[in-house]
């Protein structure tokens, strides 16, 4: 049986949405909406609203909300950028990391609980495929 691109991503994002859902009572008792963990899990790599919603592809109205209430719970910051003055950047607290970190733990703890139904050696293969997925054409 052959499977195309679009089983393929359909699988895949089935895969990623039942680990999300096995996660969520987790995130909320680390006071985290699903969309918000992923906001504050950006937020070390894209520093700034509008890259974080370039990065996860959500609308910058949607972000300005996650961020404004990931704020009131204390897990983020805005500071003043000071290479543009007019700019705040978002930095994690100590909260937000400690949030952050356990939460991406659950995640990591779910997922592994499905590898654990596949080899080492199809692990392995996964790991070297999804990569090459990754890596940018030649």
């Amino acid at each position: 049986m052959s499977a195309d691109g679009a089983q393929l991503w359909t699988l895949n994002q089935r895969l990623l949405s039942v680990v999300m859902d096995a996660c969520t009572e987790e995130l909320a008792d680390l006071g985290l909406e699903t969309k918000e963990f992923f906001v504050l899990a950006e937020v070390a790599a894209s520093p700034y609203p509008a890259e974080i919603a370039a990065a996860l592809l959500l609308p910058k109205a949607s972000v300005t909300v996650y961020v404004r209430n990931l704020v009131a719970k204390g897990f983020i910051r805005r500071e003043i950028d000071d290479a543009d003055l007019r700019r705040h950047r978002l930095v994690l607290t100590s909260v937000g990391t400690e949030a952050r970190d356990r939460a991406l733990a659950a995640l990591a703890a779910e997922y592994d609980r499905r590898l654990a139904r596949i080899t080492p050696q199809d692990r392995t293969e996964l790991q070297r495929i999804l990569q090459e997925m990754l890596t940018p054409p030649a």
